[in-house]
């Protein structure tokens, strides 16, 4: 079988792995310190798709590891069909969180003047934290794509 870049159980798939939880979790930290989040329910959801997204990709981020640590082989049928569903369904939450929330910070900074005027908002740290969210996005779109030509080769 082919090793594809990303595929469970490489060093490959463990730093991808490991650079999707770094960025969900500075996605959370910083939209959870920033003053007046919780008015938006978009920011809501941001905060709620990356603890989902932090908590798959460091779990598949131990299993990586154990799996090197004892030179185990991850490339079966029904695992890799775990990990494409589960791929698949936090991208496409997390994609969906992050437009959402983008679309209400350029509301708030570009079509009207709640950032100007109201001093109880974050503005700078919500698109901080909204990058972050899209960083962890396109890792995860990264190892969904590599899952399912994986699949597709078993």
């Amino acid at each position: 079988m082919k090793e594809l870049f990303g595929s469970p159980g490489t060093k490959s798939g463990l730093i991808l792995r490991i650079g999707q939880s770094l960025f969900a979790a500075s996605s959370i930290g910083i939209m959870a310190s920033a003053s007046g989040f919780s008015t938006t329910t978009a920011f809501c959801y941001l905060i709620a798709s990356m603890g989902l997204q932090f908590l798959w990709s460091f779990g598949l981020a131990c299993i990586d590891v154990h799996a090197l640590k004892f030179n185990k082989d991850l490339h079966n049928q029904i695992i890799v069909s775990l990990f494409v569903v589960g791929d698949w369904v936090t991208a496409t939450l997390s994609l969906a969180a992050s437009c959402s929330s983008a679309g209400v910070a350029i509301l708030f900074t570009k079509d009207t003047d709640i950032c100007k005027v109201e001093t109880n908002f974050s503005c700078y740290m919500f698109q901080i934290s909204i990058a972050f969210a899209f960083a962890s996005w396109f890792l995860l779109a990264v190892s969904s794509y590599v899952m399912f030509w994986l699949l597709a080769s078993i």
